[in-house]
C-alpha cells in the first residue's frame, strides 16, 4: 500500500535521508503522547511498519513530502540514538490468517458493511472502492478498509497490532459498524477533512510542472522504443495521458506509473537467434552434465524438432527425479545450448491462481504473475522458461495456480496469454517452456495432460566420481580463493566421500562434503599452515571430515535366515531395505515395527495369509500361526516407509524364519504379492536398481508385469546386475532362497513340496 507523507521534524528529515542514500527501510510508527516533539523509545509503539520510501520532494521550509510503500509489520526490539532521527532493531511480524472458513466469512461481512459506509459517506475513492470489494486477501482488504474508515490513532493501532486476519477483520467489523450507524443517526454525508498543516504547504509549494512533464516524456519514450503491438500501444497511450493529468502524488498516479513501466518493460519483439548446430548443443549438453545418456537424446531429439519446423507445437518436457540430479541445471544448459536466455520460475508451495496470471490493478500493490516477471528478466520474446517443482503447487479458497498454467502450456491458447495486471494479450507461443518435479504421482493430472516425462533416476557411484572429478572439485577450488596446485584430491578419496558420507541419489551432499574440504584447506592456506603437494589421502579425509557416517556396503559371508533384502524409493533416490522376521513362543500374535505406513502393514498381512495358506507345502504345521508370535521389523525405525511393493520380500523372510531356510545376501526383490501368490508390478524400477546396484546386489528380483519398464534402468546397471522377472511367489522362493531348509515346526511325516526349493 502506498501513502504521501509529509515530515517536518529535523530527526524524521535526516532519517529519510539517510534511508535514500544507504536503501535501507524505514520503520514507521505511532507515539504514545503526541504533544512530545523529541521522543524517545518509551514514547512509541513498539508494533509499527516497515517501509520503503519511493519519492521524495523538498518544500521550501525545510520539510518533505515523500510517498512510502508499506512492506510487512514489525516490532520494534531496540532503539538507538546514535545517529540523528535514530536506528532501530526490529523483527517482522508474520501475517497470521486464523481459521481459513471464519477468515473468509468475516471478510464478506466486512466488505458488505464497508460498501454500506461507502454509500453513506461518499468520501471513499473509486479504485479504494473498488479494490476493498475484489479483494480477496484478508490481510490487504482490512488494511485497506482501515485507512478509509478510522480517522484516529488508537483504533489504527489497536487493528494493526491484531494477532490474526480473522481477529483483525472482527475487529474492524465493530469499528465499521458504529461508523456506519454514526452516519444512519447523523443523516449527513461525511466529508473527509484535510490536515491543517497540508493546505498552507500546498500553496507555499506546488508540485513543478517540468518534473512531472519530464517524468511523462521518459515513459512517452519507453512505450514508443519497446515496439508493442498497435492494441497496446494505444492503451498504453491512454494510460499516459490519464497519467499526465492526475496530481503527481495521488495513489492513482503511482498506480498508473508502475503499470506503463512494466508495460515498456517487458520484451514485445526482441528475440535471440536460435543456434542449429545440434552437434554443438550436444557438445554442451555434455560439458555441462555427466552421464544422463537417454536424458540427453530425448532432449537433442525434441531440439531437433523445434529447429526443422520453427515452432514449439511439441509437449513440453518435464524432468521427473530426486532432488540433486540436475533437472534445474539441464533447463539452462538447454537454453545454452540453443543461444537463448534463460529464467526459471519456482513453483514450489504456490497457492494462489493470482501468482501466475497477476493482481488486477485496482488491488493495492498488484503486480504482474511470475510469467510475466520472468519474460521481464529474460528480456527476450523466446526464451527458455523453467517451471520449477511443479509437483509442489497447491490450491486453496485463491483458486488453483495449476489451472492457470494450463493456458500457459497449451501452444493452442497461450499465443494470447491474459494476465490480469497487464490486460493485454501477451505471446507466449515462442517460448520453450520445460518443468521439473520430483514426484510424478503428485503433479495435477490435467498438467500432467500437458507434459511428456522424462526421468531422471539418479547417479551412479562411478559417475558422481567422474562428475566430481569434472565440475564439483573446480567449482569449489574457484569459490574458496584456491588453485589446482593447492591440494589434489585422489579417486579413491572421492570414492571414500560417495560411499561413507553421502546416501543421495544426485550429488548435492557430495557437493557439500567438497565444499567442507575446500574451506579447511584455505583455513590452513590463510594462516601459513598448508603443506606443499598436499593431497587428501584416506586418513586426512577421516581428519577433515571426521568418521565416516554410513557403512561402506559389505557382501555377507555367511547366509541369514529371516532377514531378505528390499528395495525403496522416494524423492531422495532409491534406497535397500532389509526386513527382518522373528518367531517367538507365543500364541500367534504379530508386531509390525519400523513406522510403517498403512498400506505396507496391509501388504505383512497378506504375506502371513499366503504363508498360511500354503503351509502344508512349505513343511510347516498348518496351525503354526496359533503358537508362534511373528515380529516383523524394517530397520531405520526413525525413517517412515509405506508402498505395497514390500510384499515379496516380507513373504521370502516369513518362509525363511518358518522354515529355518536361510535367503541369499546378494538378492533383493521388489513387488507386491496378492493372497494367492502373484507378484504385481510396482513403480520406481530405475531408483531400485541404482540402490540394488549401489548396495552390492547381484541379483534383483522384479515382477514379470514390468518388463517393459526395464529400458528405464541405466545400461551399466542392467549390465552389472542378473535381473530376474517373476510372476509367482514359486518363482520368487526360488530365487531368493539357499540351501536345504532345516524344518521348523513341520507336520511329521510331510516333506516340503519340491516345487518352492528347486534351485
Amino acid at each position: 500500500m502506498t501513502l504521501p507523507l509529509f515530515v517536518g521534524r529535523p530527526g524524521s528529515v535526516s532519517a529519510i535521508e539517510r534511508s535514500k542514500e544507504t536503501d535501507r527501510l524505514l520503520f514507521a510508527t505511532a507515539q504514545r503522547r503526541p504533544e512530545v516533539s523529541d521522543p524517545t523509545a518509551d514514547d512509541l509503539h513498539t508494533t509499527g511498519t516497515l517501509v520503503r520510501v519511493l519519492q521524495v520532494f523538498r518544500l521550501p521550509d525545510g520539510t518533505m513530502r515523500i510517498l512510502v510503500e508499506g512492506q510487512c509489520r514489525a516490532r520494534l526490539v531496540a532503539y538507538h540514538a546514535t545517529a540523528p532521527g535514530g536506528d532501530v532493531e526490529v523483527e517482522p511480524i508474520p501475517e497470521a490468517i486464523g481459521d481459513a472458513k471464519e477468515t473468509a466469512r468475516a471478510l464478506q461481512t466486512l466488505q458488505a458493511t464497508f460498501a454500506q459506509f461507502a454509500g453513506l459517506s461518499r468520501r471513499v475513492p473509486e479504485e479504494i472502492y473498488s479494490s476493498a470489494l475484489e479483494s480477496r486477501d484478508p490481510v490487504a482488504a482490512a488494511y485497506l478498509i482501515a485507512a478509509q474508515v478510522l480517522q484516529k490513532v488508537n483504533p489504527r493501532q489497536e487493528v494493526l497490532e491484531a494477532a490474526t486476519a480473522e481477529s483483525r477483520l472482527t475487529l474492524l467489523q465493530r469499528y465499521l459498524e458504529l461508523e456506519v450507524a454514526a452516519l444512519r443517526v447523523e443523516g449527513a454525508r461525511t466529508v473527509p477533512l484535510e490536515r491543517p498543516e497540508s493546505k498552507p504547504r500546498r500553496a507555499v509549494a506546488p508540485e513543478p510542472d517540468n518534473d512531472g512533464g519530464a517524468e511523462i516524456d521518459e515513459l512517452e519514450s519507453a512505450i514508443r522504443a519497446a515496439r508493442m503491438p498497435v492494441p497496446v500501444r494505444n492503451k498504453a497511450l491512454q494510460e499516459l495521458d490519464r497519467l499526465a493529468r492526475m496530481p503527481l502524488f495521488s495513489p492513482e498516479a503511482t498506480v498508473t506509473r508502475s503499470y506503463l513501466l512494466w508495460l515498456s518493460g517487458v520484451p514485445w519483439h526482441r528475440r535471440t537467434r536460435d543456434r542449429r548446430d545440434l552437434r554443438a548443443a550436444e557438445r554442451i549438453l555434455n560439458e555441462h552434465h555427466h552421464g544422463l545418456r537417454r536424458v540427453k537424446d530425448r532432449i537433442l531429439e525434441h531440439l531437433a524438432v523445434v529447429q526443422l519446423t520453427r515452432r514449439l507445437r511439441g509437449p513440453v518436457l518435464c524432468l521427473v527425479g530426486p532432488p540433486g540430479v540436475g533437472k534445474t541445471s539441464l533447463g539452462r544448459s538447454v537454453a545454452s545450448a540453443l543461444g537463448r536466455s534463460f529464467a526459471r520460475i519456482s513453483l514450489g508451495g504456490v497457492r494462489d491462481e493470482a501468482e501466475i496470471r497477476g493482481h488486477r490493478r485496482t488491488y493495492i500493490g498488484a503486480m504482474p504473475g511470475r510469467i510475466v516477471q520472468a519474460m521481464r528478466r529474460a528480456g527476450t520474446i523466446n526464451p527458455v522458461l523453467l517451471l520449477d517443482e511443479v509437483d509442489k503447487l497447491g490450491s486453496d479458497y485463491r483458486g488453483d495456480p495449476a489451472a492457470a498454467l494450463l493456458e500457459v502450456l497449451d501452444p493452442e491458447q497461450n499465443c494470447a496469454f491474459s494476465d490480469h495486471y497487464l490486460e493485454v494479450d501477451y505471446d507466449l507461443s515462442n517460448v520453450l517452456f520445460l518443468t521439473t518435479a520430483n514426484r510424478m504421482d503428485d503433479i495435477p493430472p490435467a498438467l500432467l495432460d500437458r507434459m511428456e516425462l522424462i526421468r531422471l533416476p539418479g547417479y551412479l557411484e562411478t559417475e558422481k566420481v567422474e562428475i566430481a572429478r569434472q565440475h564439483l572439485v573446480p567449482r569449489q577450488l574457484e569459490g574458496a580463493g584456491l588453485v589446482a596446485e593447492d591440494l589434489e584430491i585422489p579417486a579413491e578419496t572421492i570414492q571414500r566421500l560417495v560411499r561413507g558420507y553421502t546416501r543421495e541419489a544426485g550429488v548435492r551432499g557430495l557437493d557439500r562434503e567438497i565444499a567442507a574440504i575446500m574451506r579447511k584447506t584455505a583455513r590452513a592456506k590463510a594462516t601459513d599452515n598448508l603443506s606443499e603437494n598436499y593431497q587428501v589421502d584416506l586418513a586426512e579425509l577421516d581428519r577433515l571430515l571426521g568418521p565416516a557416517r554410513y557403512e561402506e556396503t559389505q557382501t555377507p559371508v555367511t547366509h541369514r535366515i529371516g532377514v531378505a533384502n528390499g528395495v525403496a524409493w522416494s524423492e531422495g533416490g532409491g534406497e535397500l531395505l532389509s526386513i527382518e522376521v522373528s518367531t517367538l513362543p507365543g500364541s500367534g500374535q504379530l508386531t509390525l515395527t519400523g513406522r510403517l505406513g498403512e498400506t505396507m502393514r496391509e501388504s505383512a498381512q497378506t504375506a502371513i495369509s499366503f504363508v498360511r495358506s500354503r503351509a502344508h507345502l512349505l513343511g510347516l504345521d498348518p496351525a503354526f500361526h496359533r503358537a508362534l508370535d511373528l515380529h516383523i521389523h524394517v530397520p531405520e525405525g526413525g525413517i517412515p516407509k509405506n508402498g505395497p511393493s514390500a510384499g515379496v520380500t516380507i513373504a521370502l523372510a516369513l518362509v525363511s524364519a518358518l522354515t529355518g531356510r536361510p535367503t541369499r545376501e546378494t538378492v533383493a526383490a521388489s513387488g507386491e504379492i496378492t493372497l494367492h501368490g502373484r507378484v504385481l508390478p510396482v513403480g520406481g524400477l530405475a531408483e531400485k536398481a541404482i540402490a540394488a546396484h549401489r548396495s552390492g546386489m547381484r541379483t534383483l528380483l522384479l515382477p514379470e508385469s514390468n518388463q517393459r519398464h526395464l529400458g528405464e534402468i541405466p545400461d551399466d546397471v542392467r549390465a552389472a546386475l542378473e535381473i530376474v522377472l517373476v510372476s509367482t511367489m514359486d518363482e520368487v522362493l526360488k530365487h531368493g532362497l539357499a540351501k536345504a531348509p532345516r524344518r521348523r515346526g513341520a507336520s511329521k511325516g510331510k516333506k516340503p513340496s519340491e516345487r518352492y526349493y528347486a534351485a
